[in-house]
């Protein structure tokens, strides 16, 4: 079932106010612990930082202490019970490894999830297949994942995409992102397809940005995420992805530097319909992201111009066409139709297609596509 905050936002929104009652009243973190008979301070400390889920009783014995008024008191219970939220919930996951719980508590209240993804597509993106082909490579760091578990609790984490009222998601996908990278090409082929599929909700958004965006000035380094929430005290927060952790970004010089990546980012991307007709043309041409990649400039114009992808497919139906009205009339020991068919032709070379003359425009124009992976 959907929450309507976020369990972990609102710990750190619950530790913040705690801990400004605390200063306002001019009380160390020894002598409230020493006013409530705890025994160390570190109890209190973890709930001011937001890394404990509070429980309630605490948190009223705190309130008297800072004799907090009934208003501001009420306001703070209220946020004191969203951030216990958990127990119930998780266990409606199945379970799932610590790393993907900190995505789905804040992905749980989100109203706004923006999503960098240089290599890989996101996991709120993932068909079941490529989840776990992905989930299957990171047990090669970290033994201790169940692949079957984690697959499940990320498909139950993908639900927020279609809950009622559902976040505003946005992904920015580096062209490498949607390349085969060596899986399978059915796996593949349906998660391009799975993109495409989802980009037609209401809700989400995704864009592919082009190769040397990010290669110069202000960049990322690693993949993140940005979300915002309803209510506007609570804090957003970006996510950074690494190797074996994650870091949780709530200061305000941090969060302007990456809205300023974002706005970036999203000015360089290719728009959302230019995005789902390359994807959907990418499914039935395994060489096609490949050969963007190797002419960045086309894929520049597409930005520009999406309408380039729909005139090259026309395009190519029309040469095909020519091709068969030439074949036809050709005798079968002509020289020319000979050296079509020879390996080293440049229709052979395209695979079977001809190359078309339309210069740059023309995706079919790009170098030698590379084998498919299959």
């Amino acid at each position: 079932m959907p929450l309507p905050t976020s369990p972990v936002i609102r710990r750190a929104r619950l530790g913040a106010e705690l801990r400004k009652l605390r200063r306002r009243e001019s009380l160390t973190l020894e002598q409230v612990c020493g006013r409530l008979g705890w025994a160390s301070t570190s109890k209190l400390s973890r709930i001011e930082l937001g890394q404990s889920r509070p429980d309630l009783a605490d948190v009223l014995d705190l309130l008297d202490v800072y004799r907090v008024s009934r208003d501001e008191r009420d306001a703070l219970i209220v946020i004191a019970r969203d951030a216990a939220t958990g127990r119930g919930w998780w266990k409606t996951l199945g379970g799932m490894g610590e790393r993907q719980r900190a995505y789905a508590e804040l992905e749980a209240g989100a109203e706004t999830v923006v999503e960098y993804q240089p290599a890989v597509v996101p996991g709120l993106l993932q068909t079941p297949a490529y989840a776990r082909l992905r989930l299957g490579v990171a047990r090669l760091l970290h033994p201790e994942v169940d692949v079957e578990v984690d697959v499940r609790a990320r498909l139950v984490r993908q639900e927020m995409l279609h809950r009622p009222e559902p976040p505003r998601y946005t992904a920015l996908l580096e062209l490498a992102a949607c390349e085969p990278g060596g899986m399978p090409g059915g796996i593949w082929r349906d998660q391009l397809r799975h993109l495409v599929n989802l980009a037609g909700r209401p809700n989400v958004t995704i864009l592919v940005v082009p190769p040397g965006v990010t290669s110069g000035g202000t960049h990322p380094l690693t993949p993140f995420s940005r979300y915002s929430f309803p209510d506007p005290a609570d804090p957003r927060t970006v996510m950074i992805e690494a190797l074996t952790t994650d870091v949780r970004l709530v200061a305000t010089a941090d969060l302007a530097w990456y809205d300023a990546v974002v706005d970036r980012l999203l000015d360089a991307a290719l728009p959302a319909a230019g995005t789902a007709e390359l994807l959907a043309r990418a499914a039935d041409d395994p060489t096609l992201l490949a050969r963007l990649t190797d002419d960045p400039a086309l894929l520049a114009r597409l930005a520009d111009d999406p309408a380039l992808l729909t005139e090259d497919r026309e395009a190519e139906a029309a040469n095909d066409l020519a091709r068969v009205v030439d074949d036809r009339a050709q005798p079968a020991d002509d020289p020319a139709r000979v050296a079509d068919d020879s390996p080293l032709s440049p229709s052979r070379r395209s695979g079977g297609r001809p190359v078309s003359t339309r210069g740059a425009r023309d995706v079919s124009a790009l170098p030698r596509p590379r084998p498919p992976v299959d």
